[in-house]
């Protein structure tokens, strides 16, 4: 039996992506029990300044139910933050379950600090979630289930569902019966039934994914450019663009519903004013992700549609029509439905704004508003 006091906090300076070969700058407690083994599966978390809300995503992590013969590890990469989130990792490792690591990331930005867990982590499978989220017990079994016992190796990665824990009143003009813009808080949820994700044209969340550890070796990590950091701008689509890259690799994925994970919702991304940031950051990003991956998870080849100054014809129309929708709706009273097409308006100005300024050659700073 695992002995949770020969647990270390151990603490490492972050290896590069690429490395194999870490090295360790201090431990603070004994090593780890020789007995426990190698772990099977690690569950990863990037955290910058969130040191209460990590504590909580911890303690439901040292609640998980995990089946006999799946050894799991635990890494926390703080990406410095200057509140107590080392104290919170040291305090939880006395007596964890299993084994916790403290990984510090200098260099900022969330990709940037998952990159560093991936490069760190030792298990066949990697499930990535964030530091404002409380997972279910049956979570990290439900990404084994899936992932390690399947006997399809093409299916490379898996996603569950991410259901709203509201720190306000969700707003009236956000409408929550349909997930046009779930994605702006980072909550989904595609019913009880898996499916292949390439299949119905959906990608999971960052908040909620798990990944062989062989996808990582075969295509590359996260994109750091793409991912949130500090600037100006809400970036993203860190995500998208690693699958495009697995897609292109031929692999796949699979919306698990047992994967299920509740999200912290901050009373402060719940204004018009952060929509509209993160609606722009994502026409950034996804206008930046397309140059280099243009086929898009619904299969549409971008080299082969028409352009009109750098951007897809298509989105013009998409835009005129959206235009119409919210003023129309505006006039009807109608102010989630209005909502809505404002923010695709958003997301092509961001867009086009990318194609009009920047060519290939980087994005603009990015804001560190989040892990």
């Amino acid at each position: 039996m695992f002995d949770p006091t020969s647990v270390a906090c151990e603490i490492y300076d972050s290896p590069t992506v690429s490395a194999r070969n870490l090295h360790r700058t201090s431990v603070v407690a004994a090593q780890l029990s020789p007995a426990f083994g190698r772990p099977v599966a690690t569950v990863l978390i990037a955290t910058y300044n969130r040191a209460p809300l990590l504590d909580r995503t911890l303690a439901s992590i040292r609640q998980l139910r995990v089946a006999a013969g799946r050894p799991w590890e635990v890494i926390v990469v703080d990406n410095n933050s200057s509140d107590d989130t080392r104290a919170i990792v040291e305090g939880h490792a006395r007596d964890f379950p299993v084994p916790l690591t403290y990984l510090f990331e200098a260099r900022q930005g969330r990709s940037s600090a998952v990159n560093a867990g991936i490069a760190t982590a030792q298990g066949d499978l990697i499930a990535m979630t964030d530091d404002d989220v409380q997972v279910d017990a049956s979570w990290l079994d439900a990404a084994c289930d899936a992932l390690l016992d399947s006997s399809d190796s093409a299916i490379a990665y898996a996603g569950g569902p991410v259901a709203p824990i509201w720190e306000a009143p969700p707003p009236p003009w956000l409408d929550l019966t349909r997930g046009d813009l779930w994605g702006t808080i980072a909550i989904q949820d595609h019913g009880d039934r898996a499916f292949v994700y390439e299949h119905a044209g959906k990608v999971p969340l960052g908040a909620n994914m798990a990944a062989r550890r062989s996808l990582f070796e075969a295509i590359g990590a996260f994109r750091a450019d793409l991912g949130r950091s500090s600037g100006k701008l809400v970036l993203g689509q860190e995500v998208p663009e690693l699958l495009a890259r697995t897609r292109a690799a031929g692999f796949r994925g699979v919306y698990v519903p047992a994967m299920r994970v509740q999200h912290h919702i901050p009373a402060r991304r719940l204004t018009r004013a952060y929509f509209r940031r993160w609606w722009f950051g994502k026409g950034v990003s996804r206008s930046a992700m397309e140059q280099a991956q243009p086929v898009t998870e619904l299969g549409l080849d971008l080299r082969r549609t028409p352009h009109v100054l750098r951007v897809p014809r298509y989105m013009y129309g998409c835009a005129v029509r959206d235009a119409a929708g919210w003023l129309r709706h505006a006039l009807q009273g109608r102010a989630a439905e209005a909502f809505r097409h404002q923010m695709m308006l958003t997301y092509f100005a961001g867009y086009l704004w990318t194609r009009a300024t920047h060519s290939g050659q980087g994005l603009p700073a990015a804001r560190h508003d989040v892990h």
